[in-house]
């Protein structure tokens, strides 16, 4: 009828202005009827701060009051009052925390940052447990101390931490030891023998499993073993298991953070001779068939590098290896 389709109609109707609308002013709020007068506020503030009641809750104040024939508003007008004052809050001084530091350790080589744990294995009763302590080097994976007991102590840790240092030859600055929050980790014991040796202690964030990864991994390593017991009938049943695990872990279990070698020979300094050998034996296969070899002649997997915990800035590298650190 207007000689135009209706598509043009409403396109045109979008594109003009539309009306202005009206700025709405604020209108003033109208006063409660039943609300307190400025000499009635005035008055509650004053019985509330005045020293009878200075430490007394408005319920507690109100109560009071009441009691002696007394009425001044609601117990709900006299925290509105307070609030309105900046008076509600918690009047105790409250316990600030720092954030704990993050750890950030760096291990070059053997015997220079340990890490260790203490975990549970099961007994032949319900609730009976075997305490296994295992101390664990960072850079070799290699397990430098362990133990069996009926119970967690501090004592016995700081034992086997002693003999564990002595049997390694650990010199005063050398070492860092690094755990978790545990009580037998962060008692006076363990910390004055830490002392008295030269050592570095190293913690774990509160609730922070991170930060303690290698002994982590490591107990799964145990415990996912196809002859892992689900019980243990004595404890000495469990040492003895316990003894020809860590004989195949530290001599025959091949690592895969450290370059698939066993990390008796990371420990000991025997991986670039291990390496090397692997290396020939690789020539060879490809001297002897190339063709097999599509991309690229083998070689054996990089010398164990640098290993951390929580990545610090600068990370050395090695040379003629790979810069891609172990993993954690």
């Amino acid at each position: 009828m207007v000689g135009r389709s209706r598509a043009t109609h409403y396109r045109r109707h979008r594109k003009s202005p539309a009306p202005a609308r009206p700025v709405p002013v604020p209108h003033r709020a109208r006063r409660q009827p039943r609300a307190l007068g400025a000499a009635e506020r005035d008055r509650v503030l004053a019985v509330l701060h005045s020293p009878r009641f200075a430490d007394a809750s408005p319920a507690q104040v109100w109560a009071t009051l009441l009691d002696e024939g007394v009425y001044l508003c609601s117990q709900r007008t006299m925290y509105r009052l307070l609030a309105e004052a900046g008076e509600t809050r918690d009047r105790r001084a409250q316990a600030t925390h720092p954030p704990k530091v993050k750890p950030e350790l760096l291990a070059n080589g053997p015997n220079e940052v340990w890490t260790w744990d203490i975990t549970k294995l099961l007994g032949p009763k319900k609730w009976t447990y075997y305490y296994l302590y295992v101390i664990l080097d960072v850079y070799s994976r290699y397990v430098v101390g362990w133990m069996l007991a009926d119970n967690e102590s501090a004592a016995l840790a700081e034992t086997l931490i002693a003999e564990t240092c002595t049997k390694q030859g650990i010199l005063p600055g050398q070492l860092t030891v690094h755990a978790d929050r545990g009580s037998s980790m962060t008692s006076k014991p363990v910390a004055f023998l830490f002392a008295d040796l030269g050592i570095v202690q190293s913690h774990s964030r509160p609730r922070t499993s991170n930060d303690n990864p290698y002994s982590e991994s490591q107990f799964k390593t145990l415990k996912y073993r196809p002859d892992f017991p689900r019980t243990f009938d004595s404890r000495e049943r469990a040492r003895v298991w316990c003894r020809e695990f860590f004989d195949y872990y530290n001599n025959d279990h091949r690592h895969s953070g450290i370059g698939l070698l066993a990390p008796t020979v990371v420990h000991h300094g025997q991986a670039d001779a291990v390496r090397a050998a692997r290396a020939a034996v690789l020539d060879t296969a490809y001297a002897a068939r190339p063709e097999r070899f599509v991309r690229r002649p083998p070689v054996p997997p990089p010398s164990p590098a640098p290993a951390w915990i929580n990545q610090p800035a600068q990370v050395p590298t090695q040379p003629d290896t790979p810069t891609e650190p172990s993993p954690q």
